[in-house]
């Protein structure tokens, strides 16, 4: 019995033995692991063993994944840098040949000697140069806008203001329509935005309303404050959108069949949308055909992080 206790014993003591050693290759290992993901957040990774263990496998695998993944990401930025070049190329190329084919459409407008027929044809270059104008433009904006090339500065601003300056970029508009513009905002009211940007979204809304109102119709900007979000209305009295169709009316060059006719290139809506999103706000739409729409815009009172925003 005693040799048996005694055999028992030892075997006890090895066994507890081994479990001691592998808890302590085990917390060895994992705290290598630690201090790899560790370095790996910080950029300071460096593969330290070269043996034929396991963890040895781990770090060489882990540095052939970091490795690939600066790549990757260099890679992006240099092609975000050349875009942002070519961009840039392309907006001061075109700048100066657009802006001739402007002035010499209203200098030729303005000769007097113009035989009649010719008289509609110097305006139609002029429309036609204003159109082409608009759309390089625009899809100068959308490019750097979704190559993270545009960042918005969001700041506490007076949301009257933004309103009443846009309301005055599109009051000319409204009265060569014969469209009622009002607005009402009441005073003392501000939320976090980019006030250069958000004018850029406001104004093509606002744009958009006039421009699918009807003569004699009315489009109206109104403001409400929420706890967290301050709300702009803009409603109008135009053709109105169907409800199938209000999920396509911001992608980009989005033309509904029912307004074909009219100038745009559809992809005011889509800027505007972008821009609200990234600066952690949203846009919803309410609309009956014939009966009118409202695009509201909701700006966050205080500063939000990106994952806080939201899209409906």
């Amino acid at each position: 019995m005693n040799t048996v206790a005694i055999l028992i014993s030892i075997s006890a003591i090895l066994l507890g033995g081994f479990f001691i050693l592998c808890l302590f290759r085990l917390n060895r290992t994992l705290t290598r692991l630690d201090q790899m993901l560790d370095s790996a957040l910080e950029g300071t990774f460096e593969e330290n063993a070269f043996d034929e263990s396991r963890l040895s496998a781990i770090e060489t695998k882990l540095h052939h994944f970091l490795s690939a993944s600066r790549a990757r990401s260099n890679r992006t930025v240099s092609e975000r840098d050349q875009v942002q070049t070519l961009i840039g190329d392309i907006s001061h190329q075109t700048k100066t040949p657009i802006a001739n084919l402007r002035l010499y459409s209203d200098l030729l407008a303005e000769q007097t000697d113009l035989p009649e027929s010719a008289q509609p044809l110097a305006e139609e270059i002029g429309r036609q140069s204003a159109k082409l104008d608009f759309l390089i433009q625009s899809l100068i904006k959308a490019s750097r806008l979704e190559n993270g090339i545009v960042q918005v500065s969001p700041e506490a601003s007076a949301i009257g203001t933004l309103s009443e300056n846009v309301s005055l970029g599109v009051l000319k508009k409204a009265q060569n329509r014969s469209v009622a513009l009002t607005v009402d905002v009441p005073q003392g009211l501000s939320a976090c935005f980019d006030p250069k940007w958000t004018a850029e979204a406001l104004y093509n809304i606002m744009d958009n309303a006039i421009k699918y109102t009807p003569q004699g119709g009315k489009v109206r900007v109104t403001v409400q404050a929420y706890e967290l979000f301050c709300r702009i209305d803009i409603s109008d009295t135009g053709i109105g959108i169907s409800e199938d169709e209000i999920p396509k009316i911001f992608s980009r060059f989005y033309r509904s069949s029912a307004v074909s006719q009219e100038e745009g290139v559809g992809i005011g809506l889509y800027l505007s949308r972008e821009i609200i999103t990234m600066q952690g706000g949203y846009i919803k739409v309410s609309s009956e055909p014939g009966k009118g729409s409202c695009f509201s815009v909701f700006l966050p009172r205080s500063f939000q992080n990106e994952n806080e925003s939201s899209v409906f």
